[in-house]
């Protein structure tokens, strides 16, 4: 569930650095993400090829979500959907 919630949010995002990632999951979850839980699960989901990588620049990485990505979104809905009148 953290890891969907990743890429809704990624996806509604234009090219998240994870520090907005974070920020944006910790309103959601009212709570705070620490960094041992937030960037071993962006690995996953890029390493997925659900999200793409990339740098801004030394520092600083933005996630974008593929089309895979937005295909599991998608999926995920219709499989709700069937469930939720």
């Amino acid at each position: 569930g953290f890891q969907r919630d990743l890429l809704y949010v990624i996806a509604g995002a234009d090219q998240p650095s994870g520090q907005d990632v974070k920020d944006e999951i910790e309103q959601y979850y009212s709570s705070e993400i620490n960094h041992g839980r937030l960037y071993p699960n962006l690995d996953t989901v890029v390493n997925k090829e659900l999200v793409e990588k990339g740098q801004l620049d030394r520092r600083t990485n933005y996630y974008a979500i593929t089309d895979e990505g937005e295909q599991a979104i998608e999926d995920r809905y219709e499989w709700e959907s069937q469930y939720i009148d």
